[in-house]
């Protein structure tokens, strides 16, 4: 089904594009690269529900990456979270989602949501900033840790953005990490930061399955070492 350019934007990131697939559904291209759409998003939302779990008190959620808005959904949603912190770095996508927006539908109308504050910055900026913590922290802004949509992007992944990324982390919460393909480099850096590290694989239509990478118990914190691997079934992620 042909496309039909909603917005294309310049911006110091590059060109960033929303366009409309069929009567009802959006897609967002950055420079080029497909990055999401509002087909399915199966796997957004098992990444935050993976993450909030079952806590003792109501989750404080940070977004990394505000996207199509399905993981905003999901977390307000969940009568478990308390409140919601989006960190995106377009502003474009931001407004996407206003109220009127071609993608408020899909995040709910999330934005006007008194739990909710939206940033706009860069994220490993933004970490850089703050000591706020939260009970999960779900990083959606790329890819994947191995994909990219910028080069900069990749520090996130290293140790430094791991170590950035554990400090936003209260006691017992979760970091989750969104990627379209299996990244093993990132999970061995994962499993020597944390002593339980979980992998969830969502199927998709076609190509690799979605692969959620989940963390709890920094070492620096852990009380008994655990490490296991999971599968969720879902159902299209971000392929187009």
């Amino acid at each position: 089904m042909a496309c039909v350019t909603v917005e294309r934007l310049d911006t110091p990131r590059g060109e960033l594009v929303l366009r409309r697939a069929g009567p009802q559904h959006y897609e967002i291209v950055s420079n080029g690269t497909f990055l999401m759409d509002t087909r399915n998003g199966a796997s957004e939302r098992a990444l935050v529900r993976a993450a909030v779990g079952s806590p003792s008190r109501p989750a404080r959620v940070l977004l990394a990456g505000l996207g199509v808005g399905f993981s905003l959904a999901e977390a307000l949603g969940s009568a478990r979270v308390g409140s919601v912190t989006v960190v995106e770095v377009e502003p474009a996508v931001v407004g996407w989602h206003r109220r009127g927006g071609p993608l408020e539908p899909f995040s709910a109308g999330g934005l006007a949501d008194p739990r909710v504050t939206v940033t706009v910055a860069d994220l490993a900026a933004w970490l850089a900033t703050g000591t706020d913590r939260y009970d999960a922290v779900c990083v959606d802004v790329d890819n994947g840790p191995e994909w990219t949509v910028t080069p900069g992007n990749a520090a996130l992944y290293a140790d430094a953005g791991l170590d950035a990324l554990g400090r936003r982390l209260a006691p017992g919460g979760t970091l989750a990490v969104w990627s379209a393909a299996a990244a093993p480099a990132f999970e061995r850096r994962l499993r020597a930061r944390y002593a339980g590290v979980d992998v969830l694989s969502v199927p998709v239509p076609r190509g690799e399955p979605d692969v959620i990478y989940l963390a709890q118990d920094h070492r620096d914190r852990a009380r008994s070492p655990s490490t296991g691997t999971r599968s969720a079934a879902g159902g299209p992620g971000r392929t187009p």
